[in-house]
């Protein structure tokens, strides 16, 4: 530490300070090791007159005049003035030291006389001081001091006085009275100016003596320590012209200072006794003594606290620096290599801001970027130690601080790159990613032009790969395609010729598609293909996104010839990994543009290009799904452009090459529509039937089948097809169903195919049904009405003969089937079937009477049993011919309701037969309308 003052200590020139005196010489600072070492010092005589003679003449005469004379004035006298000559002349002239010795032992005598008489004609102040002279020559130092003490005493304001004073407290001082040597001095100091060499030696022994009578007198010692060094330093110039001579009392006046400090409070106690005052220009200089007195003292931690309060009293002070840099020397001398990391990263932060660190001398400046690089050197490798034994914490820690160093020192060194590209690899170990980024990006690109820059630059590119993937993540971080993109372009710019180049457009081309930029996905990728540096694997993936991207934009040719180049690559054998998986992906990818061209012709219109693609699929991609559809969307699209031969041709070679496909099973249906829309239901019915066969439930095929083939006239194989499932009593589940049995029966009574059985279950079924439409009544009206013609057949055919109550029985049996067949005819239809009911049944009733009244009369009665018969006969036929009036009389009447029908025409014929009083007329029927009032 000593450092600190090395430069004023070793620069203090040579200038010796001295007093000219007759008998001795005192120089300051300089006759003694100590202050008990030092001789009195006296101030010359008072100078006279020099005679018009050489000196050394009258110093001659008056060493003679002296040797020769008795009397003690004279004598006395002689040698006052020989002191004068020799002071005036400068001459080295009067005795030798020797003499001078013997010479003032003899005047002693004459001293002695001349105070025992009392009278002297000159100054007596001058007497003594001779006296107290000779006395010290003679080496009677209590004689000598009595002598000054008498001088001071009697003659204060003497010339003497001073120079009295001083010897009498250097005496005191020598003999360990502090107190009065104490006192002494500054009695001294009342006499002469503080800021003469004289006061300058007063104030120091001062001090002294106040430092000698211990603790509670150092503020005192301190206060006249801090006057000398203010005298000798007033100054910064001062501190770099120190004369040689007062090298040694500034330093006893430094260390004193700085023991006393120690002793007491430490620099708290040094920093109030300079009052905080900063304008003091040593005061770093006592500080820095202080601090090397305990390190000398090995109180290290003492010695640190001195230094670090330096910093803190004067935190503008030019030489901090110095200060925090000897707190490492202090810790690295104690041992404490922690603390001395520690006083080095404090050394750095103090002055890490660009403002503070260009304060720093160069020098200053080397030793912060020594430390700085130290330190993160060593937090790095502590990082990385601690991280391989499991320590995740602390490595992180240590990985940050690391990085913290390191990019402290950018900017600052020649390095500048490199440590940064250090920080980056910190900060990614620490999992501080964003501050990596920035490290790495600054690496790179702020301070590139390093043979590692383009790995920094890759460095992070990879960061911004992770961390869009989700590998690295952290608080602030948040990369996306974008960041990296810039990146890449950045690199790419810096760094074109990098072989990792092509990889990484081949990569980000695939980011771009998936993010769904497809432009830049396809522009990116592009650039891969046609990089120099690009290999297959690079090349395969590239050519994949060009593919989808103009797969996705619907440029199926182009699409197609880049998955060209796709299979192209993985057929190089130099993609890893080019397995059977990736190729029969691509070829998938490849059908499925063929096949999109397909499509897009198709809907253009263009049958045969549509075609063409969807047939080659197959090349593309043998014997796949894909290829499969294709063939029946050839087939299809050969349908609906109306092509039906070629359709139905196409769909039965795919029914025939694919019978199990589940595309198969619509088949039918397309042939049916082809046969049907080509004119030809009856091969449709027959494609249905063929259908049918292999289903569990063929009837609904069935019944297509079947209206086809009534579409088409083959009645015979549709009503084989109505009489199988009729056959089967299918139950009506929806009038739909209800209408369509109906509709089956009627159209097979219409073919004669058993029209009576057919007939009752029409009437049956509309019956029992809760489901009806106009045709399904109409139908069952009819058959009804049949039905009912037929009974009332049977009714007339019937004869009554004897025993006539069972002819007549089974007659009325007859009756009652063909009436109920009329009013179930009469539940269906509309008014002509209910007159033509009313008619028939009407009919039914005369037709009995007139057989009661025509049968015949037992052949075993009288003439008047068989009148009486005959009378009973027509007593039970009356009944039934009126019953017959009245319900032609009723359809009679529903003229005024319905208006004439042929039915009601034929009731009032027979109303003329039975009643011809009545209606044995002539009639002329006429349609008429009511007119409407129109309000006219």
């Amino acid at each position: 530490m000593k450092r600190l003052v090395a430069a004023l200590l070793c620069s203090f020139g040579v200038a010796t300070l001295s007093w000219a005196q007759e008998a001795f010489r005192v120089e300051l600072g300089g006759e003694g090791e100590t202050i008990g070492d030092m001789r009195p010092v006296f101030l010359p005589f008072e100078s006279r007159p020099m005679p018009a003679i050489s000196p050394a003449e009258v110093a001659r005469r008056y060493q003679k005049l002296f040797r020769s004379s008795d009397e003690p004035e004279v004598r006395i006298d002689a040698l006052n003035r020989l002191s004068n000559i020799q002071t005036l002349s400068g001459e080295d002239i009067g005795f030798t030291p020797e003499e001078e010795t013997a010479i003032y032992r003899e005047a002693i005598g004459s001293y002695e006389s001349i105070i025992g008489r009392g009278s002297y004609s000159g100054r007596l102040d001058e007497l003594l001081y001779q006296m107290a002279k000779a006395h010290a020559l003679t080496g009677q130092a209590d004689e000598s001091i009595t002598r000054l003490k008498q001088l001071a005493g009697l003659y204060p304001k003497s010339p003497f006085a001073p120079e009295a004073r001083f010897r009498v407290a250097e005496s005191a001082f020598a003999s360990g009275n502090y107190p009065e040597a104490e006192a002494e001095y500054r009695a001294v100091l009342d006499q002469v100016s503080g800021d003469s060499p004289l006061g300058t030696k007063v104030r120091f022994m001062m001090g002294w003596s106040q430092f000698k009578q211990g603790v509670s007198a150092w503020n005192r010692a301190a206060d006249n320590f801090i006057r000398v060094l203010d005298g000798f330093l007033p100054d910064q110039e001062s501190l770099l012209t120190v004369d040689r001579s007062s090298v040694d009392t500034i330093d006893d006046t430094l260390r004193v200072l700085a023991m006393m400090a120690a002793r007491t409070d430490g620099a708290e106690r040094l920093y109030t006794w300079l009052d905080g005052a900063e304008d003091r220009y040593w005061t770093y200089v006592v500080f820095d003594r202080l601090a090397d007195y305990y390190a000398v003292l090995g109180q290290y931690t003492e010695s640190v606290a001195a230094n670090q309060a330096f910093v803190d009293y004067f935190p503008n002070h030019p030489r901090n620096p110095a200060f925090l840099a000897q707190v490492a020397d202090v810790w690295l001398l104690a041992d404490k290599p922690a603390k001395v990391r520690a006083a080095k990263a404090n050394y750095v932060a103090q002055f890490a801001s660009p403002d503070l660190y260009q304060t720093l001398s160069g020098a200053e400046q080397e030793r912060w970027l020594q430390f700085s690089r130290e330190l993160a050197d060593f937090h790095y490798h502590s990082g990385s130690r601690n991280l391989a034994a499991g320590n995740r914490v602390d490595g992180q820690q240590d990985f940050s601080t690391a990085a913290s160093f390191y990019e402290a020192l950018a900017g600052r060194t020649e390095e500048s790159g490199e440590v940064l590209r250090l920080a980056g690899d910190a900060r990614l170990q620490s999992g501080q990613y964003s501050a990596a980024l920035i490290d790495f990006q600054e690496s790179a690109y702020t301070f590139g032009g390093y043979p590692e820059a383009a790995d920094a630059g890759w460095a992070a590119i990879v960061l911004l790969r992770e961390g869009l993937d989700g590998q690295r993540t952290s608080p602030g971080f948040r990369a996306d395609i974008d960041d990296l993109a810039h990146e890449a372009v950045r690199f790419e710019v810096h760094f074109s010729g990098d072989g990792r180049l092509a990889g990484l457009l081949a990569e980000l081309s695939v980011r771009w598609f998936e993010r769904g930029e497809l432009e830049k996905a396809i522009e990116t990728a592009q650039k891969a293909v046609l990089h120099p540096g690009s290999n297959a694997s690079e090349r395969y993936a590239a050519w994949q996104v060009v593919a989808k991207v103009r797969q996705h934009r619907e440029e199926f040719s182009l699409a197609e010839q880049a998955w060209n180049n796709v299979l192209e690559q993985l057929g190089s054998g130099e993609v890893s990994p080019a397995g059977a998986t990736d190729a029969r992906a691509a070829q998938h990818q490849l059908a499925t543009v063929i096949y999109r061209q397909g499509e897009v012709a198709a809907e253009a219109g263009n049958v045969d290009a549509a075609v063409n693609h969807f047939e080659r699929i197959e090349s593309a991609l043998p014997g796949s799904e894909i290829a499969i559809k294709g063939r029946y969307d050839a087939a299809n699209t050969l349908l609906i452009a109306h092509q039906y031969a070629a359709a139905i041709d196409a769909f039965t070679r795919f029914r025939a090459d694919f019978p199990d496909h589940s595309l198969t099973a619509g088949i039918s249906d397309k042939l049916v529509h082809a046969h049907v829309s080509a004119g030809d239901p009856a091969q449709a019915a027959d494609e249905l039937l063929l259908v049918a066969r292999s289903e569990s439930n063929p009837w609904p095929t069935r019944l297509k089948a079947a209206a086809l083939y009534h579409e088409g006239g083959a009645i015979e194989s549709r009503n084989t097809i109505y009489t199988g499932y009729l056959g089967t009593s299918p139950v009506v589940e929806s009038a739909d169903h209800h209408v369509l049995q109906q509709t089956m029966r009627q159209r097979l009574i219409a073919s004669g195919d058993d029209p009576l059985k057919l007939q009752e279950a029409i009437v049956a079924s509309e019956l029992d049904s809760q489901w009806h439409s106009e045709e399904t009544l109409a139908w069952a009206a009819r058959s009804a009405l049949i039905l009912g013609a037929r009974a009332a057949a049977t009714f007339t055919g019937i004869r009554l003969t004897h025993p006539l109550a069972d002819s007549l029985d089974r007659k009325q049996v007859a009756l009652e089937s063909a009436r109920q067949r009329f009013l179930e005819a009469e539940k269906f239809g509309d008014e002509v079937v209910r007159s033509e009911s009313l008619y028939r049944r009407a009919e039914l009733y005369r037709g009995l009477a007139q057989d009661l009244m025509a049968s015949s009369v037992p052949d075993d009665l009288n003439e008047m049993e068989a009148m009486q018969y005959q009378m009973l006969l027509e007593e039970e036929a009356y009944p039934f011919e009126e019953k017959a009036i009245r319900l032609h009389s009723d359809n009679h009447q529903r003229i005024a309701s319905i208006g004439f029908n042929a039915w009601i025409g034929r009731s009032l014929d027979a109303l003329a037969k039975m009643n011809p009083g009545r209606y044995d007329r002539t009639v002329r029927w006429m349609s008429w309308a009511m007119e409407v009032n129109d309000g006219a």
